[in-house]
């Protein structure tokens, strides 16, 4: 399967990024539509997965600048990985990391010095094989138990 990630550019790439998201998040983990749209989408950096045809495989977007000192409690150099979406057809194939290490890449360039995640715990151990370490308690998220992790550059 060839798959090419890119950053998300205009309302059609922005559909296709939304179209993973409701697909995995909304459809298949029953979150509520209410909680997975919120007002860091338009100012985020979002990567978009796609098979040759164009269809859409995954997604995750970079949260940087202003609003990830918020959500990162204030730490200079960090900006955080949200939203990572892998699309039932494509997992295990290697796409969830493929677009982890976009996400780093892309941080990177913006000067980043660490990448926070909040992730599902039951995805743990895929973050920690990637090189994320725990931080902190595990806490409610959407009804989904999540628990911060953080890689250093």
């Amino acid at each position: 399967m060839t798959v090419s990630i890119r950053v998300a550019s205009g309302a059609g790439d922005l559909a296709l990024v939304h179209a993973v998201r409701r697909e995995v998040f909304i459809v298949e983990q029953e979150i509520p539509e209410h909680l997975e749209w919120d007002d860091l989408d338009g100012t985020s950096e979002h990567l978009l997965a796609v098979d040759a045809a164009g269809t859409p495989l995954g997604t995750a977007r970079l949260i940087h600048g202003e609003q990830a000192l918020a959500q990162t409690g204030g730490i200079e150099g960090r900006v955080l990985l949200g939203r990572l979406a892998v699309v039932k057809a494509a997992r295990g194939t290697g796409l969830g990391a493929a677009l982890v290490r976009a996400i780093e890449v892309a941080g990177q360039a913006r000067g980043a010095s660490s990448l926070e995640l909040h992730a599902q715990v039951r995805a743990g151990g895929f973050y920690e094989r990637l090189g994320y370490v725990a931080e902190g308690p595990v806490y409610d998220d959407a009804g989904i138990p999540h628990r911060t992790m953080v890689r250093e550059f």
